[in-house]
């Protein structure tokens, strides 16, 4: 009964002090949509996806359609009986596969898009997360939060300021949505007159 009580002592005075461990430590949020908002490569994303979506997506699906009709008008416009049997069944197959293309070009074409968009804003996350990353060993950052995905956090800094000056992108004035205690002067200090809470 001894060892235990001993156990279940020792047992709560680990996870207090590991608590207090953690309730000392700094935490900070951050929002990846928010800071690609501030980069200027993301403009250039933008441009190019567009691009994208003109010279490929719209090109591809016109020569879909052409393909189409071209097939269409072999099988019902001409003498069908000039052409093989084995050759018209395979214009038959080709039509139906073509059709369902059309039929979902929506789905098909925005897949294309976003595979596209990750492909071309993959060095810029990784950009990013690695600023990120240095920002909060440099800073002493044990956690780095996105505040819209808890309902309950402990207060933090806004980690976009430093992501943003690790990065050499400009904030524009009244960019952050909250502003948080990393803008701030180092050791949390108060300006001058500001009441503590």
């Amino acid at each position: 009964m001894n060892k235990f009580k001993l156990f279940f002592l020792a047992a709560i005075m680990i996870l207090g002090a590991s608590s207090m461990k953690v309730q000392g430590q700094k935490t900070g949020y951050f929002s990846i949509e928010e800071m690609l908002s501030l980069m200027p490569e993301v403009g250039k994303i933008d441009t190019l996806l567009q691009r994208y979506q003109v010279d490929s997506i719209n090109t591809e699906f016109q020569s879909i359609i052409q393909d189409y009709n071209y097939k269409d008008s072999l099988l019902n416009k001409t003498d069908s009986t000039k052409i093989p049997q084995a050759t018209r069944r395979q214009y038959r197959r080709d039509l139906e596969a073509i059709t369902y293309q059309v039929q979902n070009w929506q789905q098909i074409s925005q897949q294309a898009m976003q595979n596209k968009q990750q492909e071309l804003l993959a060095p810029v996350y990784q950009k990013v997360y690695a600023a990120l990353n240095q920002v909060a060993k440099d800073n002493g950052y044990a956690f780095v939060y996105r505040q819209e995905a808890l309902l309950v956090a402990p207060p933090g800094d806004n980690l976009i300021p430093l992501v943003a000056k690790k990065l050499n992108v400009k904030l524009p004035a009244g960019a952050l949505q909250n502003e948080g205690a990393a803008t701030r002067p180092a050791g949390n200090a108060r300006p001058a007159g500001a009441k503590k809470q």
